[in-house]
């Protein structure tokens, strides 16, 4: 298999660029060369942003897939399509469950989605960039086009913080803000089964759209927060920090507090419409397609073994992720109902 990636440098996209070389595909990514390239790629040096930044491309011959993970301006995406369109067997577009238009429960890949212009540009949402692209790619590809559709992604390498924020809080040790309930569902993916699933679709030649999370119920909040206590046990002892303890506080006080679910307390979502839209969709489809999924105590232990090597200045955590120490202290210290694990 000839595999162009565009990107490919950073977590979904590496991912993916370095899962196919490990299966012994000739594999291309095309990018400014800013960061560090997966090893054994070609690079192929261009900025998808610019009018003639796809030029690299007309001297590198065809492919059998392209892999796409863009999730700015639709236009751009466009362009690319557009671009390789006559020397592409098929384009695999990294979409996102956020273009779904206000999923209930259970919803899959049938639900309706956001309106969308495949020629905007950044000005529209987030899921109005993915859902332009989207249509981008059905547009110049047809039933050459696939697009998958994750959740919640995480794993080493991320880029948004949100399960590196836990670990890190965890090596404080101490009182841990927990957010109830305890037995709260998650839905989630490791960048490497998507990239693995991603890849096995290609191999299959299979057209469509197929949401890419795992079930609902096996993960819960509990779950994972104690697999972050457990694997930086040696971590928190060498530091000299406290034990560490979750301490379940209900949504309804933590909300109450200004606390901001998602981003303060990362991951975390409040029962109602939106965990129900992230945690609690119908993933069967991925599921019948033959998706397998490492259990979350693996990606844990993996991000936290991935993040000891980097070290803090390598994390990149972004502004504005995860609960300020004094306020966290302040919940926890006023008399507000308990949950329990």
């Amino acid at each position: 298999m000839r595999l162009l990636v565009l990107g490919g440098t950073r977590y979904v996209g590496r991912a993916i660029a370095a899962d196919a070389v490990a299966r012994g595909w000739d594999v291309s990514v095309l990018n400014r060369g800013t960061q560090p390239l997966p090893d054994g790629v070609t690079h192929l040096a261009g900025d998808r942003t610019r009018a003639d930044g796809l030029g690299v491309l007309d001297d590198a011959g065809s492919w059998d897939v392209v892999v796409d993970t863009w999730e700015h301006a639709p236009r751009v995406v466009h362009a690319s399509a557009r671009a390789l369109s006559g020397r592409t067997g098929r384009y695999l577009y990294i979409s996102s469950r956020s273009v779904y238009d206000h999923p209930p429960a259970g919803a899959r890949e049938d639900h309706a989605v956001v309106d969308a212009d495949p020629q905007a540009g950044e000005e529209v949402s987030f899921a109005q960039r993915k859902r332009g692209a989207e249509l981008a790619v059905a547009a110049e590809f047809g039933e050459r086009a696939s697009v998958l559709r994750p959740g919640l992604v995480l794993g080493p390498d991320e880029n948004m913080g949100r399960l590196l924020w836990w670990l890190a809080r965890a090596v404080r040790g101490g009182r841990i803000l927990s957010p109830g309930p305890a037995d709260s569902p998650i839905q989630h993916v490791d960048a490497r089964d998507l990239a693995r699933f991603a890849l096995d679709q290609a191999e299959r030649d299979r057209p469509g759209v197929v949401d890419v999370v795992g079930p609902s119920g096996p993960v819960t909040t509990e779950r994972l927060l104690q697999a972050t206590i457990s694997v930086t046990a040696e971590q928190r002892h060498k530091a000299g920090n406290p034990a560490a303890r979750l301490d379940w506080v209900d949504p309804e006080p933590i909300l109450r507090a200004g606390v901001a679910p998602w981003t303060e307390l990362p991951i975390w979502l409040p029962p109602g419409t939106d965990h129900d839209a992230l945690h609690r969709s119908d993933v069967s489809t991925a599921l019948d397609e033959g998706m397998t999924l490492r259990p979350i105590e693996s990606t844990v232990a993996e991000t936290w073994d991935w993040m000891m090597r980097t070290g803090p200045d390598g994390w990149g955590i972004p502004s504005g992720v995860g609960l300020d120490p004094a306020r966290e202290r302040q919940i926890l210290d006023a008399e507000l109902p308990r949950s329990t694990s």
